[in-house]
């Protein structure tokens, strides 16, 4: 839980003061939509190719040295800019690099999760909610720091406290996180090691028989698109051209981490009992046309953080409800290269949110993009409630379906060459 809060402290920093340190220093939605993108970007990537690494090495291993290449591709960041070298190119280079660190430093951190759960006897729904709890305490604290350090000694220097973040989860991971003996079920018949690409195959395999899994992944394909255009673009421009303060900006990520850490807490404690395909809806609607709309009105500020912390309890329950759904229905020796390619169509289209929304911001303005993206969020937050196949989340944890069917179901569909 510690690793999951000091992570998210660090990348409060970065989500604050890169986007920052571009819209001033260029005036450019484009070009901070660009940049944003680039960490995306690389993120995607190493979703789709690490996924085999993380389940053939130990994910203690993986995940303390990729925090280790995440801080040092940060670190550069400030050294370039002190040496007045840092063009804008070489910006979205190693913002390239981090999203390409983050991606398996966060998926060996979710295969090291169950274990400790277990350790512990919590239950799913319990352990992801403490999980994003700690992340939104993390989010929470980091980014009104990352306004003060803003203002105090600028943005770039600011990403120092991401630096530091990234190898203080390193150390804790190795330190605290006990080590466990590789898992079975990485071999091909007659004890021969599958190929990489096999490995590959199999994940794609998996994710393309399992419709809940595949349901939520279409649907995470177009809501990152738009988060990618909020997080990158719009929630900065909003900060610079409305609220005109990096103090306000941060405190409006704050109220978001606030209600995220109540939803969360709420999931943990009850998550079990409610229907996931209305959880699954409810929390969409907040987290998308009504904290759109929220912003688009321009309230006061009292009445836009309070609204804020509102539609943050949507984004508090969505993560854990989700990772519940893996973890329940995805095998434990395949969980690397499902959650990789889970995680990779998340992101597929967020590069391309962030670089559509530069140019609407700059011809439309900030409300007119804000209006545009709840619309479309919107109809999508509704396609649950119109195809049968979310009926099945409902089902995953159901008394009534024996886990012994589930799981020879997740064999047949995880190694369908073996």
């Amino acid at each position: 839980m510690s690793v999951a809060a000091v992570s998210a402290l660090g990348m409060a920093a970065t989500l604050v003061a890169v986007p920052w340190f571009v819209l001033h220093a260029t005036g450019s939605g484009t070009w901070t939509g660009l940049v944003a993108a680039a960490e995306t970007a690389g993120l995607l990537c190493s979703a789709v190719l690490a996924g085999p690494v993380a389940d053939r090495l130990p994910a203690r291993a993986v995940s303390a040295g990729a925090d280790l290449l995440t801080a040092s591709a940060l670190a550069l960041i400030p050294l370039l800019h002190s040496l007045d070298v840092l063009a804008l190119p070489v910006l979205a280079v190693l913002a390239f690099a981090v999203g390409a660190a983050r991606g398996p430093a966060e998926t060996a951190r979710q295969l090291l999760l169950p274990d400790v759960l277990e350790r512990a006897s919590v239950t799913v729904e319990a352990g992801t909610g403490a999980v994003e709890a700690a992340r939104r305490t993390g989010l929470m604290a980091g980014a009104p720091l990352a306004g003060l350090l803003i203002s105090a000694v600028g943005p770039v220097r600011t990403l120092c406290t991401d630096v530091g973040a990234a190898l203080l989860c390193g150390a804790l991971v190795v330190t605290l996180v006990p080590s466990r003996p590789r898992q079975a079920g990485r071999t091909a018949p007659g004890g021969a090691a599958a190929s990489y690409l096999a490995d590959l195959r199999a994940g794609w395999a998996y994710l393309g028989g399992d419709r809940p899994v595949r349901a939520v992944a279409a649907v995470l394909l177009v809501t990152n698109a738009l988060d990618g255009a909020l997080n990158g673009v719009l929630y900065p421009a909003y900060g610079s051209r409305v609220l005109h303060s990096s103090a306000l900006f941060g405190a409006m990520v704050t109220a978001i981490g606030a209600g995220a850490l109540l939803g969360a807490a709420l999931y943990g404690r009850l998550g079990r009992r409610l229907p996931r395909r209305s959880l699954f809806v409810g929390a969409f609607l907040l987290v998308g046309a009504v904290r759109c709309g929220t912003l688009a009105a321009g309230p006061p500020p009292w009445a836009l953080l309070s609204l804020l912390a509102l539609t943050g309890l949507g984004s508090g329950v969505l993560g854990p409800l989700m990772m519940s759904v893996a973890y329940e229905r995805v095998p434990e020796q395949v969980r690397g290269r499902v959650f990789g390619m889970l995680t990779a169509c998340a992101l597929a289209a967020t590069p391309l949110g962030m670089l559509g929304a530069g140019p609407v911001l700059d011809a439309w303005g900030v409300t007119a993009a804000l209006v545009t993206v709840g619309v479309v969020y919107l109809g999508v937050t509704v396609t649950p409630l119109v195809f049968p196949v979310w009926r099945e989340l409902d089902m995953v944890s159901s008394p009534e379906t024996p886990s012994d069917d589930r799981n020879a179901r997740n064999r047949e569909v995880c190694h369908p060459s073996l």
